[in-house]
C-alpha cells in the first residue's frame, strides 16, 4: 500500500463494533460503543448511522480522522470519496498523490458522473447532501446546480449517455417502503417516479443500450436485481446465475454489466439476455473492510470503503490487494466517483 507522511492523525476517535450486515434479525441492534459520536444499528440487515439508513453492510471499529493537506494541485483528473450523508465529499488527485487535497462540504452518500465508466467529463453528481436533494458539481468543487425529490431517503446515482440522472431511493416516506428510482430526463425538471420490486434501493447503473440496472433488497431481506428497459415503464426482476449476498455499485465497466457484493468483496461480471444476468467471471478483492459504492476506470477501481474507513485503489479487472489507500478526513465513506476538468 502507498501511505505518504504527509498527513498526521487528530481529532475525535469513534469506536464501533462490528456486527454483521447478514443476519435476518428485525429490530434495533446497538453497535456503538459508549459516549461515540456515531451511533449505528440495525433493523433487518439495514445499517442505520446517527438515524439515517445507510448503503454500507458494515463499518470501521475505528474511524480515522486526519488533518488537511492544502490543495496545491494542478491535476486536472479527481477522485472523490463521499462520507456519511450531508458531510463532506473527499477530493484527491491520484496517482499523483494518495493525500486529500480538499473536501465539498455538506456532501455525502454516493456519487456518479456523466459516463458509465472511467472519468466524467467536467461534472460530478452527489445524492446525498440532504435527505431529498441532489447536486451537480463543476469539477472540482462548485455548486452549480440542485434537484429535489419528495423521498426521505435517497440511495444511488447514475447518469446515461443521454444525460438522464436515476436517482435510487433506499427508504420511502411514511410506508417506510423504498426500492423506487426517480429519472430526470437531462437531468432537469421534478423527475419521473419508477416503482421497482425492491423495498430497498441500494445501488444503480446504466449499460451503453440506455438499460438502466438496480440492485438492492426485498422485504425479506433477500439480494435482487431489477431492469428498466429503455423506452419501457417498468421495472422487471433480472435473475442472477449466482447468488450474490449483499448489494453493492452497479456499473458497467466496458465489457461487461458488474456487481459488488459487500458481502463477499467480489464484483460479478454479467452478460445479460432478456431477464437473465449471466456470470462470465468473478473478480475477487482481498483487504477491504467494506466497498460502499466503486467507482471503475480504465485498469482501476475506486472504492469508499465503509469498513477500513478511507479510499482503496484496485487494480480492475485483476483485483487483489489494494495498489494504494486514500489517506484524509473520512466520516463512514459510501460513495465514490471520479472526473476531470
Amino acid at each position: 500500500m502507498n501511505t505518504p507522511g504527509l498527513l498526521k492523525c487528530g481529532g475525535a476517535v469513534v469506536a464501533l463494533v462490528i456486527v454483521s450486515a447478514c443476519g435476518s434479525a428485525v429490530g434495533d441492534m446497538q453497535v456503538a460503543s459508549s459516549g461515540a459520536t456515531l451511533n449505528a444499528s440495525y433493523v433487518g440487515s439495514t445499517l442505520f448511522v446517527n438515524g439515517r439508513p445507510v448503503t454500507a453492510a458494515r463499518l470501521s471499529p475505528l474511524p480515522r480522522y486526519a488533518e488537511l493537506v492544502p490543495d496545491k494541485s494542478k491535476s486536472t483528473n479527481y477522485e472523490y470519496i463521499f462520507n456519511h450523508y450531508d458531510t463532506y465529499g473527499s477530493i484527491f488527485d491520484y496517482p499523483k498523490s494518495v493525500g486529500e487535497i480538499g473536501e465539498i462540504k455538506g456532501a455525502g452518500g454516493q456519487g456518479c458522473t456523466n459516463v458509465l465508466y472511467g472519468y466524467g467529463k467536467k461534472i460530478v453528481w452527489n445524492a446525498g447532501r440532504t435527505n431529498d436533494l441532489i447536486d451537480e458539481y463543476e469539477v472540482p468543487d462548485k455548486l452549480i446546480k440542485t434537484l429535489s425529490l419528495s423521498y426521505t431517503y435517497t440511495s444511488s446515482c447514475a447518469m446515461n449517455t443521454s444525460g438522464d440522472l436515476a436517482v435510487g431511493v433506499l427508504l420511502g416516506n411514511s410506508s417506510g417502503r423504498g426500492g423506487q428510482v426517480v429519472i430526470f430526463k437531462n437531468a432537469t425538471g421534478s423527475g419521473k417516479v419508477y416503482d421497482t420490486p425492491l423495498a430497498k434501493e441500494y445501488f444503480d447503473g446504466y449499460d451503453p443500450s440506455g438499460n438502466l440496472f438496480a440492485d438492492g433488497t426485498v422485504s425479506s431481506y433477500g439480494f435482487m436485481l431489477v431492469e428498466l428497459r429503455k423506452g419501457s415503464s417498468k421495472f422487471v426482476t433480472v435473475k442472477t446465475s449466482n447468488s450474490p449476498k449483499f448489494p453493492g455499485s452497479v456499473q458497467w465497466d466496458g465489457t461487461y454489466l458488474t456487481v459488488f457484493d459487500q458481502d463477499t468483496s467480489e464484483t460479478y461480471r454479467y452478460t445479460v439476455s432478456g431477464t437473465t444476468a449471466k456470470l462470465k467471471n468473478t473478480v475477487q478483492f482481498s483487504g477491504v473492510g467494506d466497498c460502499a459504492q466503486t467507482w471503475i476506470v480504465a485498469g482501476q477501481m475506486y472504492c469508499g470503503d465503509a469498513g477500513n474507513n478511507d479510499g482503496d485503489v484496485f487494480k480492475y479487472p485483476a483485483g487483489g490487494s489494494p495498489t494504494a489507500t486514500f489517506t484524509g478526513n473520512f466520516d463512514v465513506p459510501l460513495g465514490a466517483t471520479a472526473a476531470r476538468k
